[in-house]
């Protein structure tokens, strides 16, 4: 038994190994549970008491030195893994992972936000799940009217006077608005909102919206149209012109459709402008007197004027984007083209 302890610390002392399997194996033939030191562990066992009080001190001796050796090559030495065979620097940047990008239709949003607030418009905000009243009946849609027909709603819960459904427009924003705040009201209310619609490349159940309002005493269609002209410069460029075409909408009166000419062909025609140089962007018009009674003001005193626009079509124009349906469909290879779109 001395002579096998002396045999195996020799060995122990004299072990070199270079790469981590050398290690490995060294351990496993002298510590593992058919190696040499367990062996031994094994057959001293079987000892008089007299014999382990003489050899058990050597035996631990024996086995802590190789654990300690064991330890200090495998510090020394690196995994077969290592291209190199030299040891992993740690001080080294680890391996950089792609960062995602803005979602279009969230950079548009904050685009539009910007551009107002140089105008200095607040931003207001209110509940997707809202009541009929703040939705249809304060904005001039009387129950039964026929312009309800125009937008298919999501109903929570109907059959009571004033029932929950899912919002339309953002206009219930501006209604809220009109009812809490102190006049002159200057505002743009981005969101989302719902439709019944059937969904295709041009139509979705889901998208945004960002509308504005602007009350204050003798505000004019002049100051309509010249916000228009503003925002749409700032948007699509300096040289951007544009149209406004005589349209309805219950809440307005007078009210108007929007066009810009084409920043494509730039009023030539095209297939993205169908040939006309012209693209719609928007809704508007003169507040109607109604919905400002309706919320407490007194339209012989004070006017405004309400446009809202769609993101999606916004970023449609923007981007060439010739399917709505991409926005929802979270697809990698859609959304990593905007990673290098302007960030505002």
């Amino acid at each position: 038994m001395k002579e096998e302890i002396e045999k195996l610390l020799a060995q122990v002392n004299d072990l070199k190994c270079k790469t981590a399997k050398d290690v490995e194996e060294a351990r496993v033939n002298l510590l593992g549970k058919k190696g040499e030191i367990t062996k031994l562990f094994e057959e001293f066992r079987g000892y008089a008491p007299e014999m382990k009080k003489e050899f058990g001190r050597k035996l631990n001796e024996l086995k802590q030195a190789a654990t300690a050796k064991i330890e200090e090559l495998r510090s020394q030495t690196v995994s077969d893994a290592s291209p190199a065979g030299k040891a992993d620097d740690l001080s080294m940047p680890g391996t950089p992972y792609a960062l995602g990008s803005r979602h279009p239709v969230s950079i548009v949003r904050q685009e539009i936000v910007d551009i107002f607030r140089k105008f200095g418009y607040d931003v207001a905000e209110g509940p997707e799940i809202e009541d009929d009243y703040h939705v249809f009946e304060a904005l001039n849609f009387p129950p039964n009217h026929p312009a309800r027909d125009m937008q298919d709603t999501f109903f929570v819960s109907a059959g009571h006077p004033n029932p929950i459904l899912l919002r339309t427009h953002t206009s219930s924003v501006q209604v809220r608005t009109m009812e809490n705040m102190k006049l002159p009201i200057r505002v743009i209310c981005p969101g989302r909102v719902f439709r019944n619609e059937a969904i295709s490349a041009r139509a979705h159940c889901i998208f945004h919206q960002c509308e504005g309002l602007y009350i204050d005493e003798h505000v004019t269609f002049a100051d309509l149209k010249q916000a228009i002209l503003l925002f749409a410069r700032e948007m699509f460029g300096p040289d951007t012109a544009i149209r406004m075409r005589p349209s309805y909408f219950p809440f307005t009166e007078p009210s108007s459709e929007v066009d810009v000419s084409c920043n494509i062909c730039h009023g030539k025609g095209c297939n993205i402008c169908k040939g006309t140089g012209w693209l719609e962007i928007l809704g508007c018009g003169m507040v109607d007197p109604n919905v400002l009674e309706a919320s407490g003001i007194d339209s012989k005193k004070y006017s405004g004027f309400a446009f809202g626009m769609g993101l999606e079509r916004i970023a449609m124009l923007k981007w060439q984007v010739n399917d709505l349906r991409h926005y929802f469909e979270n697809d990698f290879r859609f959304l990593s083209e905007f990673s290098t779109a302007t960030e505002v």
